[in-house]
């Protein structure tokens, strides 16, 4: 029975230990790591190590582990990574596991600046990270300085622009609080579908040399193959699709690729180190085989985890729409609650004041009620007054007609007679006088009762128009209850270690030849709303922006801005014209 080996296996999340025996081949030990984890897309990814010359290298599948120069210690490291990129994320990655994995390398390598990023995409991308970890946005948890200690942006990001980590913050947070009732694997893949629009995602970049020795970079990706100029790794400048190529092939550092079109002389380029070749080999090789896979149906085993992922994100979506309910349901009676406590609020005001208005009518009624017996007592005094003058007018006047009487009777004398007539004469005049200022005056005093009396009567009628509604205010309703809810030269026994002519076969026959990809549109141009929305950011962001900071990278991506191109617009640019051409202008660079 073979030797078992001990062997530590690192993922973006996770580390894993375990045991295999010696004549493991490197398919098997891959497999064991992602039955372990739950990993069923297993040809997106692949075990890297270190070798015995220090270099990164990729684990073969078809060897046996331990017939690969893996630097020997114990246990064995290995880091379990993403190997090949999908064309379209949404479309291609089935698994949440596969996604989340996917997340956590891309958002590494926007960290470290692997895969440039813009600043107002880097906040952006921030922002569905902070979803991703926190959930949903609720101001009564995620209060001020919760995004403190998160490593959200590129260093270079918060290098160029002067802003503290308060205003960092609160623009990531604005992003965030837009993000409601987003799952955290909703978050995840609008992540991916924003990252696959960078012209870095997904591309593995080799130096080498065209025949005239000039220095550039060959991008492998997804899409097939492209090159770049030594000063610039975000426009390429000629692409070969894999639909185009047959054949791939190296002997020592030449590198030769053949074109389907037979007019088309080989693409040959150099570089610099053998084994930089072998893993250009080995990525064309793996990329070709899934953009084949790609253009063909989708075999048994796809399908079902489709159906199944399919299944799953509907049963989540079911659940978060009823929990989304619910809580709606538990926000509405909160604020039907706040409403009746608003109201019960209100009517408490309202009796308070129904009372205080009370208390004043009372005040005021009690005052008139004074008011009316002291004019009432007024008028009395005035009548006794009244019919006490017209007792001494009659007694008058009676005296009067016994005087003329008297007159007639005795005859006194004419003088006397007439002065004690002029006398009482002018004692009369007098008296009626005063007799008809008191009646006057009685008058005023029985006007101003009777106005007192209507007054009296016109404060009851408003005292009990005012105690009516307090008396029929509605009682408090109860509260509805409801559910709760790097790199050294390599010494020269490398060149001698394999001169044989490695090569690989690419068979396209069979497969739909439409390239699809050159006619896609970046999240940003789909969605207007949002690529206004970056718009104003990147606008807001330029005015705190040091400008001397700016790296190569930033002024080459403001010219594209500026030229109008994107990762797509420029695809289709570079694969203008035959494959012949295209080979001949990269001979003349």
């Amino acid at each position: 029975m073979p030797s078992m080996v001990n062997v530590r296996v690192t993922t973006m999340d996770a580390e894993l230990e375990f045991s295999f025996p010696g004549n493991t081949k490197g398919r098997q030990l891959i497999e064991q790591v992602a039955k372990t984890i739950g990993l069923r897309e297993i040809w997106y990814f692949g075990l890297q190590f270190v070798d015995s010359r220090g270099c990164v290298s990729w684990l073969n599948a078809d060897k046996k582990v331990l017939s690969q120069d893996i630097k020997k210690e114990t246990p064995l490291l290995f880091k379990l990574r993403v190997q090949f990129y999908p064309e379209d994320v949404e479309e291609e990655l089935i698994q949440d596991i596969t996604r989340k994995l996917f997340f956590l390398e891309v958002k590494e390598d926007i960290l470290t600046d692997e895969v440039y990023c813009p600043p107002e995409t880097a906040v952006l991308l921030a922002s569905y990270a902070v979803q991703e970890k926190f959930g949903e946005y609720d101001k009564s948890v995620h209060r001020q300085g919760y995004l403190s200690s998160e490593r959200l942006l590129p260093k270079r990001v918060l290098d160029q622009h002067k802003l503290s980590k308060e205003q960092w913050e609160e623009r990531i947070q604005v992003w965030h609080e837009e993000h409601k009732s987003m799952l955290k694997e909703e978050a995840i893949l609008e992540y991916l579908k924003i990252a696959q629009d960078l012209e870095m995602f997904g591309v593995n970049y080799f130096e080498i040399k065209n025949k005239k020795g000039t220095d550039l970079w060959l991008g492998v990706d997804a899409l097939g193959i492209n090159i770049y100029p030594k000063e610039d790794r975000l426009t390429p400048k000629i692409g070969f699709p894999w639909s185009e190529i047959k054949n791939i092939s190296f002997n020592d550092k030449k590198f030769l690729i053949k074109a389907i079109d037979k007019r088309s002389p080989d693409f040959m380029f150099y570089v610099p180190r053998l084994r930089v070749n072998k893993g250009i080999l080995q990525l064309s090789m793996g990329n070709h085989a899934l953009y084949i896979r790609r253009r063909k149906p989708d075999n048994i085993e796809v399908q079902q985890m489709k159906a199944q992922a399919k299944q799953e994100r509907l049963k989540k979506k079911m659940e978060r729409d009823r929990l989304e309910g619910e809580k709606k349901k538990r926000e509405a009676i909160e604020r039907e609650k706040e409403q009746m406590e608003r109201e019960k609020q209100e009517l408490m005001m309202k009796l308070y004041e129904f009372e205080e208005t009370t208390k004043r009518a009372e005040r005021e009624l009690q005052e008139q009620l004074d008011r009316a017996m002291r004019l009432e007592e007024e008028r009395r005094r005035v009548e006794q007054e009244a019919a006490r003058l017209e007792a001494e007018r009659m007694e008058a006047i009676i005296a009067k007609e016994e005087l003329a009487r008297q007159a007639e009777e005795q005859m006194k004398s004419q003088e006397q007679l007439a002065a004690e007539l002029t006398e009482y004469t002018a004692r009369i005049a007098e008296l009626e006088e005063a007799k008809r200022q008191k009646e006057e005056e009685a008058e005023t005093w029985h006007i101003k009762a009777t106005e007192v009396e209507e007054s009296l009567l016109k404060t009851k009628e408003e005292l009990q128009t005012v105690r009516s509604p307090t008396s029929s205010a509605p009682a408090d309703r109860p509260p509805s209850s409801s559910s709760s809810s790097s790199s050294s030269s390599e010494s020269d026994h490398e060149h001698s270690e394999d001169n044989s002519t490695h090569s690989a076969e690419l068979q396209t026959q069979g497969i739909d030849d439409h390239r699809m990809e050159e006619e896609r549109l970046t999240e940003a141009e789909k969605n207007l709303l949002l690529k206004k929305k970056l718009m104003d950011l990147s606008s807001d962001l330029e005015q705190s922006r040091d400008d001397a900071k700016k790296t190569q990278n930033d002024l080459l991506h403001a010219e594209n801005v500026r030229a109008g191109r994107d990762k797509y617009k420029t695809l289709r640019q570079i694969r203008l014209g035959n494959t012949k051409q295209r080979v001949d202008e990269f001979e003349a660079l």
